[in-house]
């Protein structure tokens, strides 16, 4: 029997890998990576290493997550080291207590790897603190796009527009349009500024300022992958410096 790593990649700037993710990587027999796992990472895995992709996007899933699952079992019968490379963290909105509660339950060995989750990397690299202490002393970080048939149908985004100063929406472009509208009613000012960071931390990243009633009246032209930073530290972003990706 052999062990799986459920190790996170990080937002996609290859140097904001962690030391430890590196090294498994380079012990890697097997690795079943994510789409997000972005080219210079996946050169850090060997050539001797079986590589197997199982990313998803909406509506395309390659692997549904019943099969992942299986097959990080099944991979753990035959290899020593067996690597799950997540985009982000595994355990922030990346179903890696999913598949870690699965492979205990199989009796598979199992330890996580944490990684930058794409939220701080993303804002941070836009120019925006998510807190400070003259703007904001509270932050959330929520998902915007909900599994059918869970825990509860929904996010309480009206109870969320008055009880943190900075939200962090992962997955949210899809559902912005509601969520825009439920933070409005549920008392968020109109002039909150918003920042939407596509492909953050890569040499792709895109930072698009509005402010809340704006994405109200006219849904952006955004596409995924996206973070939405809501909040009064976003008009740091006009000041603070951005940065770019360093590499390995």
């Amino acid at each position: 029997m052999g062990k799986v790593y459920l190790v996170g990649a990080g937002p996609g700037d290859p140097g904001l890998l962690t030391v430890k993710g590196k090294a498994l990587l380079a012990h890697a027999d097997v690795v079943i990576y994510d789409a997000l796992v972005g080219g210079p990472i996946l050169d850090l895995i060997p050539a001797s290493a079986e590589r197997i992709y199982a990313g998803k996007n909406r509506g395309a899933h390659t692997l549904p997550q019943e099969q992942i699952t299986a097959l990080l079992i099944e991979k753990a019968q035959t290899a020593a080291v067996v690597v799950r490379l997540k985009g982000g963290d595994p355990f922030v909105f990346g179903r890696g207590g999913e598949e870690m509660l699965a492979l205990v339950q199989a009796g598979i060995a199992v330890e996580v790897v944490p990684g930058i989750t794409a939220g701080i990397a993303a804002s941070a690299y836009a120019g925006i603190p998510l807190t400070h202490r003259e703007f904001s002393s509270s932050v959330a970080f929520v998902t915007g796009h909900e599994a059918a048939g869970k825990y509860r149908p929904e996010v309480n985004w009206r109870a969320l527009a008055t009880a943190v100063e900075t939200l962090v929406v992962y997955m949210g472009m899809h559902n912005l349009s509601h969520i825009v509208a439920e933070l409005l009613a549920g008392g968020k000012a109109p002039d909150t500024p918003v920042a939407l960071i596509r492909w953050g931390t890569t040499p792709q990243q895109e930072i698009h300022l509005y402010r809340l009633d704006q994405l109200q009246r006219q849904p952006p032209d955004v596409a995924p992958p996206t973070v939405v930073v809501i909040g009064a530290v976003v008009n740091l972003a006009m000041v603070l410096p951005h940065f770019s990706p360093l590499g390995l």
